[in-house]
Order: structure tokens, then C-alpha cells, then sequence
């Protein structure tokens, strides 16, 4: 499960977690991370309760009681956590060509007529805002 991820901080299930957490308003307990992430796969409360004590050792987590237990909270934003993510994927894996991603993504996934409306909007965004 401790499969390292390409952004050499977070594995891929830690990275899972996060966005757990991420998703959830006011942070989310071991039981609440635990029955996110078992909806995909089988895991172990346990293994969940570890790698959230590991993520708060790495600085990406703070925890506050709540009764008998602890309700975890980010203490890295997502956004620019998932833009340095990306940007160590485009320089590694695309050798810095952002436009090689955009091809992989679409080549390899694909794109509904929505999500391509979404994403025209959000490149004119960038052209205005451009310098």
C-alpha cells in the first residue's frame, strides 16, 4: 500500500488520505478516513490509523481531540500541493512540456463535452490574466 507516488513526499495511499481529509469540512476521524478509502478497496482500520500518525509526523496533518478519538486536519493546501504535483510530473515525465500532459490526458482518458467547455474556459482565463 506504501507505493511511492511520483512527488516524492506523499505515496500514493497517503496521498489518498489527504484528499480525504481535503474533502472533508472540519477534517475527518480514523473511522471516517477508514470507510472513504475501504469503499474502493480492503484495508485495515489500523493501517489507516497508522498512516494518519505518519502523515502528521511529515507536517501534513494536525489533529485535535474529539472525544475519545482524534479529527484530523490539513495542514498543507491542497491547490498548491496538487500544483507542485503537477509540475513535477510535467518536468519529469513530459520532459517540462505541459501541452505532453494535456496530450496523454486526452489520449489516454479521454474527455466529455462538459468537462472540454471547462477547460476552454479556464485557458482563456489564463490568457487574460497573462502577462
Amino acid at each position: 500500500m506504501e507505493r511511492r507516488s511520483s512527488n516524492g513526499d506523499l505515496s500514493e495511499a497517503q496521498l489518498q488520505i489527504m484528499n480525504v481529509i481535503w474533502e472533508s469540512p472540519g477534517g475527518a476521524g480514523v473511522a471516517e478516513v477508514w470507510r472513504a478509502l475501504s469503499a474502493r478497496r480492503s484495508l485495515a482500520r489500523n493501517t489507516v490509523q497508522t498512516m494518519l500518525a505518519r502523515l502528521e509526523e511529515k507536517g501534513w496533518l494536525s489533529h485535535r481531540e474529539e472525544g475519545a478519538g482524534f479529527r484530523y486536519l490539513a495542514r498543507r493546501p491542497r491547490q498548491a500541493t496538487l500544483r507542485r504535483i503537477v509540475g513535477k510530473l510535467v518536468e519529469s515525465a513530459f520532459a517540462g512540456s505541459a501541452d505532453g500532459l494535456v496530450l496523454a490526458l486526452l489520449q489516454g482518458r479521454g474527455i466529455s463535452k462538459d468537462e472540454a467547455q471547462r477547460i476552454r474556459r479556464m485557458i482563456e482565463q489564463a490568457e487574460r490574466s497573462a502577462p
